[in-house]
């Protein structure tokens, strides 16, 4: 519903990086044979099964012929008034040669299109026009067999200018795609009224498309790296990039803008964009290196071509490495100011007029024997081995094709600080002992590691990182002797060998060389490239299994329609209460001391009379100290039936990040008469009525996901965790009447600035009574107002209640639009409720859902009802969606989601399919486990090793990944890369218990439904 399956995954783009496929490919062979992670991968013939689906579903759409077929006929008069002599002889071949790609949608149909516009000249690309007229006639003869949809994407890429500025009209958004925002400020037109269709089919267009990918001004083509760095298509590369450019947020590209992306998912869109940033960083750095060596007058030619052929920071650090400023002065480089450079070309050329002894200047350092002048020549050799392309790929190739292993033992200064640590015991504190030897301890099993760099997991890699920053493991990677011998004869023998005849003292020169160059440059530069690229992709799969825990844990099924008690238990402090609202008010706050042992019965008749008063019949119970104590104690009550009448269970939340949040300002804002620990008792109760509303409220790192947050950038962790709140909030939708202004600012398309506008009209004005009236608030323009209007809800119920409390009835202000008359002169805000406003429906495509309920026979009064439901249903199964979307004009995909959004009952959420919390009644405690005893339990956390299950006995148990195979999951599960997930529920069989070190082995048995 909300994510569809994807072409590939964070892990298969991890090791797609380098331009050499070869070493990609058996990498991700040796993973999959050796490790059990990759069984999860999903296959990429999925979608290439998608696109074969699309011309069943696209021959149905004329609106694509009918968007050509105005502005194809006139060009074809230029040219025979031109008098073209063989227009037909060029045009044939390329009518007969595209019909079967169309039917072959796995063929890249539309990038070759825009590879051939970019060779062709102008007079051409007049021609070419003409041939797409020949072609959609064509098309139009045999449309029964014919992909429309993907004619519909070739024809984005070459379509003529002035169709841009036609089919863009209608849009919110500028023509400029780079200038969104002057345009926005300039001219805001909220029109909404174009069919989906056409805006599609003309969303790209050619120069535009083409400009966007080619302004890096490197000599490596975008789309082209972009798809192979992340196995997407290069159209849907190319749609991708222009869509970001033009400001769209990655929730509505998801769910509006389905055919420009190929069905992708929000996660597959996310990693081109990540991977397109750090190509921009690339470039950008590269014109900035340009730059400054040009300024020091050390530019050359060939210097330029290698640097603008850099695809990645670390390629760039070493070509730029020996003209960096402030580094010491390279020794090729000295030997150049020296002159030796003559020598040494000379050497490779000419070596048989070559005299070393011609270049002895006695008295100048460097040149005072044959031996210096022998030695500068090598040194200039060596940088120039180590710079050149040819040598670079070959060692490459040997590199991926031999045993390199990656070792880390204990470092001799962590054996040192142990051994003295043991020494000086007595004179100091035991804590601070004790700390050190734990931290030694958690890097026990990498004492002595070795494994191959095509194996190794990401987990172990960011262990090792750890552990080599904290000085308390030693890494270096090992590269069989084999290598060195292969690249020393292929360079003596063949590229490095000189021209003609050389010397013997020649050639020991060369093989000087070529030893030096493999020793003290290619090596560590192989060894840095492959520490870079290994914590590369461990980083982006740690990072996707943040997000993907994120996810799971802001979507769990919110409990609603009763009283909550939160409790954040303690010892000293007592144990914090507050009772909340079926809506999450604050009814009472209180603290109770349930583990003093002389006030418990008291405490406890306190506990009865506030829960029977406020008929409360549901606790949670925050994870953190004196969460067991606290949880026996609930547990020894309801088993005597002490809260009766009341049905009284409890459930064990996870509380991190809640102590954060009590002390922050928006805590303090919203809760200001709160102590700072009753507030954590609030959010910890909320956190079960409506998890994503309140989890929004906490930085996503402290919520307690994932593995080795802290050895991963910070910048592109937080980017995907706010990415990922952004895509649940919005895919969930929140109804602008009451929703608060920290869940409002993570809306597609809203801030901080725009949600606090929001709330002050809302404040001011009263109720929203439809979307439209958005566009009065300050702020609001109409790419704003585009992005964020399908997934703001109006609901009538709470805007009954809204008016109910308000007795003023808001009523459309004049002075706002006044203020605004750039834009909106003549723009007319309705002032009565529109029912589609209720709905996932964009509101640019209320036309199109207008047209198909008279064509089902129903209404916008009739949404949600089980009527319109039945009628919707008979229509579709009477004749498909492809050709229901053909008579209203529109994609099949945008159907769809009309059909959706009409059908849903009212305040329908999406989180209803997903799991709720697991409230109990008694207590089980580690001691009662049993080997082989099958237990059910909900996923706590997932990490790159294996899963964490609560079983209810106090401590989560683990899931090794060796024991989650593909028999045990459900088919929908099949094609993550890990399966399981924060609140999935799972049955499980215990392997083993440590009760010494509060361990738990568990097989997985079965995902429970």
């Amino acid at each position: 519903m909300m994510r569809r399956p994807r072409a590939t995954t964070a892990k298969v783009s991890n090791y797609k990086e380098n331009e050499t496929m070869d070493s990609e490919r058996s990498f991700s062979e040796a993973v999959s044979s050796d490790e059990d992670m990759e069984e999860w991968r999903p296959p990429e013939p999925k979608t290439s099964s998608k696109r074969a689906r699309g011309p069943a579903a696209g021959v149905k759409k004329p609106a694509a012929t009918r968007t050509a077929k105005p502005k194809v006929p006139k060009e074809p008069k230029v040219h025979k008034a031109s008098g073209v002599p063989k227009p037909r002889a060029t045009r044939k071949p390329a009518a007969e040669g595209k019909p079967p790609v169309s039917r072959n949608p796995k063929n890249a149909a539309v990038p070759g299109t825009a590879t051939t516009k970019r060779k062709i000249s102008e007079c051409d690309f007049e021609e070419n026009k003409r041939m797409r007229m020949t072609e959609s006639e064509e098309v139009k003869a045999h449309k029964d067999d014919t992909n429309i949809r993907l004619k519909e994407e070739r024809v984005s890429f070459i379509v003529s200018e002035a169709n841009q500025t036609d089919n863009w009209a209608g849009e919110g958004s500028s023509q400029a795609g780079l200038q969104v925002k002057k345009e926005e400020a300039e001219e805001e037109d909220f029109r909404f009224d174009e069919p989906c269709l056409k805006e599609q089919s003309a969303a790209l267009p050619g120069p535009k498309a083409l400009s966007l990918m080619n302004d890096l001004g490197m000599l490596w083509d975008l789309k082209e790296l972009l798809s192979t760095m992340t196995g997407v298509n290069k159209w849907v590369c190319v749609n991708i990039v222009t869509l970001l450019h033009e400001e769209n947020t990655i929730p509505f590209i998801v769910r509006y803008r389905k055919e420009m992306i190929n069905h992708l998912d929000a996660d597959a869109v996310r990693d081109v964009q990540m991977v397109y940033d750090e190509l921009c960083s690339v470039a950008k750095k590269t014109q900035s290196v340009i730059r400054t060596l040009k300024k020091d007058g050390v530019l050359t030619p060939e210097l330029e071509n290698s640097l603008r052929s850099c695809r990645s920071a670390d390629e760039l650090d070493h070509v730029n490495a020996p003209y960096k400023k402030g580094s010491k002065l390279s020794k090729a480089r000295r030997a150049k100011a020296l002159g030796l450079e003559d020598a040494a070309t000379a050497l490779m050329n000419t070596p048989h007029n070559l005299d070393l002894r011609a270049w002895v200047k006695p008295g100048t350092e460097g040149l005072s024997s044959v031996e210096d002048v022998s030695t500068g020549v090598v040194h200039i050799l060596a940088d120039m081995i180590a710079k050149d392309s040819d040598t670079l790929t070959y060692i490459k190739t040997l590199w991926d094709r031999s045993c390199v292993t990656i070792q880390s033992s204990v470092s001799k200064s962590a054996l040192n600080k142990k051994e003295q640590g043991k020494s000086d015991q007595g004179c100091k504190k035991p804590g601070d002992e004790q700390n050190k030897n734990k931290d030694l301890d958690k890097f026990h099993l990498y004492f002595d590691f070795t494994c191959n760099i095509k194996r190794i997991q990401s987990h172990q890699t960011l262990a090792i990182n750890r552990g080599e920053s904290l000085k308390i493991l030693t890494v270096k990677v090992n590269i069989p002797d084999r290598v060195r011998s292969d690249f020393t004869l292929w360079c003596i023998n063949n590229r490095w060998r000189p021209k003609t005849f050389a010397k013997e003292e020649l050639r020991a020169i060369i093989s000087n060389a070529v030893e030096d160059s493999y020793k003290r440059l290619i090596v560590p530069f192989l060894t840095r490239s492959c520490r870079t690229k290994l914590t590369s992709a461990a980083e982006k799969e740690s990072i996707a299994m943040f997000v993907r825990n994120l996810r799971q844990r802001l979507l769990v099924c919110p409990v609603r329609g009763c009283v909550i008690m939160g409790v954040d238990p303690g010892y000293r402090h007592g144990c914090k209460l507050a009772i909340l609202s079926p809506t999450s008010q604050i009814l009472h706050t209180d603290v109770v001391y349930l583990h003093n042992s002389g006030q418990q019965h008291r405490e406890a008749e306190k506990l009865r009379h506030l829960m029977i008063q406020y008929s409360c019949s549901k606790v949670v119970i925050g994870n953190g100290t004196a969460c067991r104590e606290t949880e026996a104690f609930f547990s020894d009550l309801i088993s005597r039936r002490f809260f009766h009448p009341l049905d009284v269970s409890y459930i064990i939340t996870n509380e991190a990040g809640a102590s954060i949040y009590s002390v922050s300002p928006e805590a303090v804002k919203e809760m200001p008469d709160l102590d700072p620990n009753l507030r954590s008792a609030v959010s910890i109760g909320r956190r079960v009525q409506d998890p994503l509303a309140e989890l929004v409220k906490i930085d996503p790192k402290h919520i307690g996901i994932g593995t080795y947050q802290h050895d991963v950038s910070a910048g592109a962790l937080k980017a995907a965790l706010d990415g990922v709140v952004q895509e649940c909030v919005s895919f969930v939708g929140v109804d602008i009447n009451i929703c608060s202004e920290t869940l409002m600012r993570h809306v597609a398309g809203l801030n901080a600035g725009r949600a606090q506008s929001i709330t002050e009209w809302r404040e001011k004005n009263g109720a929203f009574i439809n979307r439209e009236q958005l566009k009065l608030v300050k702020g609001m323009g109409p790419k704003s107002f585009q992005q964020c209007a399908g997934f703001i809800r109006i609901n009538p119920l709470t805007l009954n209640s809204a008016r109910a409390t308000s007795q003023s009835a808001p009523a459309v202000p004049d002075k706002p639009v006044a203020k605004k008359g750039k834009g909106k002169v003549g723009v007319s805000i309705p002032n009565s409720l529109n029912p589609l406003d209720q709905t996932c429906i964009h509101p640019e495509s209320y036309n199109v859902a207008q047209r198909f309920l008279s064509l089902v026979g129903g209404s916008v009064d009739q949404i949600g009802n089980a009527c319109l439901r039945q009628c919707v249903e008979n229509k579709v199964k009477a004749s498909c969606v492809d050709e229901l979307a053909r008579a209203v004009d529109t994609t099949p995909e945008t159907l769809q989601l009309i059909i959706d959004g009409l059908t849903q009952p009212p305040g329908f959420d999406i989180r209803q399919n997903f799991g709720q919390a697991d409230f109990k009644r008694g207590i089980v405690s580690m001691s009662d486990l049993q080997v082989g005893a099958v237990l059910t339990g909900r996923v706590d956390n997932t990490t790159l090793f294996g899963s964490f299950v609560d079983i209810g006995v106090g401590r989560a148990g683990l899931i090794h990944k060796s024991n989650i195979t593909l028999d045990k999951l459900p088919v929908s599960q099949r094609r993550r890369s890990l399966a399981l997930g924060p609140g999935e529920r799972v049955e499980v069989r215990v392997l083993n218990v440590d009760l010494q070190r509060g361990r738990i082995g568990l097989d997985l048995i079965r995902v429970l439904q």
